[in-house]
């Protein structure tokens, strides 16, 4: 990065929030690095170094700041990832697969041998594998030291240390100082039973639109919008148990962040369980590069969010049941999924919001029933048919409908299921896969709001649009449901 080292310095001396995320910056008088949005005084140029990753930053003994805590900072968009391999690999390393996984089986899950892998991560990062999960280990157990009051032991665990000796090994050594002292320079970290996290997004952010977005598709029972605040139910797997529990999102817009609330049962899924609503509120994005490409057409609402999922099998069969009915039909039927075939949420919690009722059947819930239990809700046989050949499919673990899977073989694989078109298979990916450039050309609406007849038309107008054609597609039905009067 030193031949860039003047447009780095730039964007430190504005403190660009466009950069948050993309850099940091080491400090040579104080052995500190920071996020470029850091509030201290600008360091003088000849004492900063700056690095794509906070790994880098640590591994040349830089501590992270306490001040802009770099462990806060914005992700990485999936188009940001897709031409870069290793960039991939690291967002699974944050998401915690290498808590249950080993190295071979991150090779695998990108496409690469072991070996080419371990070239590409130190060619991007300048640090090994694991000298790149270590960080993000410590990073999050320094979040968790700061933000909440789990006794030590469990943050080591829910970090994805091995041992209780290791962790406070590898912490002092790394931060000079232990995890209890840490946590003495703390004062945000109160018993209780429930924690908060803020998830940090790069501005704007059309926070109401996405609101409006999910409001009008909220399962009953499963997911509700009051006041500004999205709740859901949820289940998450870790180390071979299913953890049940809810989550309650706020925005936060003086701090560029999101609040994320959930019961401290789910302590141990929590890299996972960040990870996943950092893609369902998109907040990768970076809106600077999708408005400035979409033009005109994302002017009336700058910083539109594609909204992602939360379990990609729920968001297929949202996709399925959709297909040719009304969202309010629609949201009827997926309603009567969860309240007949979804084991209800635990009713003992007193945190848990009011209205929050079942959990939304898993595709192992659905593969373990005769399809004829689809039927009886209300569900044509066609479409109960492909919900439960599709639920087979990733209950055997053939297939997986999450961000960063590989795309066009997962496209092809759901479109070989009966049932699954183009239009289905792109909101798919639009949605449960984060794809940016996701598009489904066959939509009505779209075929209604840009005047053209056929979906091979709407391809042909959207060409301009790539790689943000999902983008596009969220403004074009805002603009319709603001045309018809109805939500979006």
């Amino acid at each position: 990065m030193d031949n860039a080292r003047d447009t780095y310095y730039t964007a430190l001396l504005s403190r660009d929030r466009r950069f948050d995320g993309w850099f940091f910056v080491g400090v040579s008088s104080t052995g500190i690095y920071c996020r470029p949005v850091c509030a201290v005084r600008t360091p003088k140029f000849e004492n900063c170094t700056f690095y794509s990753s906070a790994a880098a930053a640590e591994k040349q003994g830089f501590r992270p700041c306490l001040r802009c805590r770099p462990e806060l900072a914005p992700g990485h968009s999936i188009l940001d990832m897709s031409g870069k391999l290793a960039r991939t690999a690291a967002a699974l390393i944050e998401a915690g697969f290498l808590s249950e996984a080993g190295i071979p089986d991150l090779a695998r899950r990108v496409g690469v041998t072991e070996r080419h892998l371990r070239r590409i991560f130190d060619t991007e990062f300048g640090v090994s594998v694991i000298e790149y999960a270590q960080t993000q280990r410590l990073l999050l157990a320094k979040r968790l030291l700061t933000d909440t009051a789990l006794p030590v032991a469990e943050v080591a665990f829910a970090a994805g240390f091995g041992s209780l000796r290791r962790f406070n090994d590898v912490f002092l050594t790394h931060y000079r100082l232990s995890p209890r002292q840490l946590r003495k320079t703390s004062s945000s970290a109160n018993l209780s039973n429930t924690m908060s996290f803020e998830l940090g997004y790069r501005p704007p952010f059309a926070w109401a639109e996405l609101l409006a977005f999910l409001a009008c598709r909220a399962i009953a029972g499963v997911e509700q919008v009051e006041h500004g605040i999205y709740r859901r139910s949820i289940v998450i797997d870790i180390a071979g148990r299913s953890l049940t529990g809810w989550i309650s999102v706020a925005h936060v817009p003086a701090r560029h962040a999101i609040q994320l609330t959930f019961p401290a049962a789910l302590a141990p899924a929590v890299a996972p369980l960040l990870s996943r609503v950092r893609h369902l509120f998109d907040l990768g994005c970076r809106p600077d590069l999708v408005d400035a490409h979409l033009g005109e057409l994302a002017a009336a609402v700058p910083g539109l969010r594609v909204p992602g999922a939360f379990d990609g099998f729920e968001m297929a069969v949202r996709a399925i049941v959709g297909q040719q009915i009304s969202v309010a039909g629609a949201r009827t039927i997926l309603g009567r999924i969860a309240a007949r075939l979804g084991p209800p949420l635990n009713a003992a919690d007193p945190a848990m919001p009011e209205g929050l009722l079942a959990i939304f059947p898993s595709a192992q819930n659905i593969a373990s029933l005769p399809v004829e239990a689809l039927h009886g809700i209300g569900i044509i046989k066609a479409r109960a048919a492909a919900i439960h050949t599709l639920a087979g499919e990733i209950a055997a673990g053939r297939l997986a409908l999450e961000p960063l899977v590989p795309l066009d073989e997962t496209l092809a694989a759901l479109q070989r299921i009966k049932g699954i078109g183009t239009w289905t298979a792109q909101y798919i990916a639009m949605r449960a896969l984060s794809w940016p450039n996701a598009f489904p050309a066959g939509d009505l609406v779209l075929k209604k709001q840009l005047g053209l007849s056929s979906a091979k038309a709407v391809e042909h107008h959207a060409q301009p649009w790539a790689p943000w054609r999902a983008y596009a597609t969220l403004h074009i039905w805002r603009q319709a449901a603001a045309n018809s009067g109805e939500s979006s």
